[in-house]
């Protein structure tokens, strides 16, 4: 069997702009562009992954055969010629195709480090190919060892624990104050992205409603939708304040929305329940004067970015950390991989020093009938420890790590092979 290659190309966020990420091949799901691969000549294996912010294809090829052009063409179609297409592709082999599959999974490679979502994106990418048939051995192998070491990231370091966005900041703030939110009720003021985006994460958390305010009723309809909450007009806003606990505010007004005495009349009716507020717009919807009344909690776009910044550097420290596991972890699966090269030499080696040490020792058995059985057994034993010997130092050889790399351990193969004969018996490997 030739021997394979991993190979992984690839754009992402940092390579490559969105207007051209948009438009390449692969942006209609898996299956067709899985079934088209197929008629790549060369491919033994691969898998494709596809988001928002990267498309990459993880390969194993046939040894000598180049299958870059078709890949490339797959890839950009006629999005751009394959000159223009270099500026934007990545091409990773062996070693540092399993080291970029590694910090993918692990968050290291994310535009938000250490967001969990891509983990889940190639696990889905995986079945996908699996699924397919397009796998086998050597990528089904590699891929659950990059779930493994994304495992072992989070698992050894704290690097999914600070909130690195505006709306999971609004989130964990949210947390320390009232503790377990699943109780909860939330009111989005507006309908904003970024209040759509920590409504998510609430609901992500479990809340136990969520209640949409908008000057278009149409709009805060919609919105109330995806969270199987409900909708009211910007005129009951200061009636819902008795009712709700946790309020995101991301309009466009112009002018404050929600001053202090409204809220501090509402606190009465509440029974001094405590009110968690989120200003995320700018200009700011709600009155400042608010962090005055007692048990009263409001953060601003400047409070949330203080934590953001905050714990961004702290995510950064713990991906320091990360990032040396997945060095380790690159360096063990190389060491497996390399041992493939060798390990159907090593074998042949055994059998062809064990038949000619059988065949000599059935040869001296013959030729001596009288031995006991006590004799030939030490004989035979004599012969085993002899072949032990002979094989010690070409097997050390082949295991060695003195002469590092795919190519290398190519190299050695082919030497041992030659030394002890073994050529006849290359093609069963």
């Amino acid at each position: 069997m030739p021997s394979d290659k991993i190979m992984l190309l690839g754009v992402n966020h940092k390579t490559t702009p969105v207007e051209i990420r948009e438009k390449i091949a692969l942006a209609d799901g898996y299956e067709q562009p899985l079934a088209a691969m197929k008629n790549i000549t060369g491919l033994r294996e691969y898998y494709l992954l596809s988001t928002c912010n990267r498309v990459e294809l993880l390969l194993v090829t046939e040894a000598g055969n180049s299958v870059k052009d078709a890949i490339v063409d797959f890839l950009f179609g006629d999005t751009v010629t394959r000159e223009e297409s270099s500026q934007y592709l990545y091409i990773l082999h062996d070693r540092e195709a399993v080291h970029h599959l590694f910090m993918v999974a692990a968050s290291l490679d994310s535009m938000v480090v250490g967001e969990a979502q891509i983990l889940g994106q190639l696990k889905q990418a995986y079945r996908h190919a699996a699924h397919f048939g397009c796998t086998g051995p050597l990528l089904n192998k590699l891929i659950h060892k990059s779930f493994s070491v994304a495992k072992r990231v989070r698992t050894e370091t704290a690097i999914g624990s600070h909130a690195v966005s505006i709306s999971y900041a609004a989130v964990q703030l949210a947390k320390k104050i009232f503790g377990n939110l699943s109780d909860k009720k939330v009111l989005l003021i507006g309908a904003g992205e970024m209040a759509e985006l920590a409504a998510e994460h609430l609901v992500g958390q479990g809340v136990g409603s969520v209640t949409v305010a908008n000057r278009t009723l149409a709009r805060a309809v919609a919105l109330a939708q995806r969270f199987n909450g409900s909708a009211v007009s910007m005129e009951e806003l200061v009636a819902q304040l008795k009712h709700v606990d946790i309020i995101i505010s991301s309009t466009g007004a112009t002018e404050i929305i929600l001053r202090k005495d409204a809220v501090k009349s509402v606190m009465r009716a509440r029974m001094n329940r405590p009110l968690f507020f989120i200003d995320i717009a700018v200009p700011r919807d709600l009155d400042p004067g608010l962090n005055e009344l007692e048990n009263v909690y409001l953060y601003d776009i400047d409070d949330l970015s203080n934590v953001v910044q905050i714990n961004k550097s702290e995510r950064d420290k713990e991906a320091v950390k990360a990032a040396r596991i997945v060095d380790e972890e690159t360096l063990k699966f190389e060491r497996w991989f390399n041992g493939l090269a060798v390990t159907p030499t090593i074998q042949a080696l055994k059998k062809k020093m064990d038949e000619i040490g059988q065949l000599e020792l059935d040869r001296t058995l013959a030729r001596m009938p009288d031995m006991t059985d006590s004799e030939r057994e030490n004989l035979a034993r004599m012969v085993a420890a002899i072949t032990t010997k002979i094989l010690h130092d070409p097997l050390m050889f082949l295991k060695s790590e003195s002469c590092a790399g795919r190519d290398n351990s190519d190299l050695k193969v082919t030497t041992v092979r030659e030394l002890f004969g073994l050529e006849n018996k290359k093609d069963e490997q």
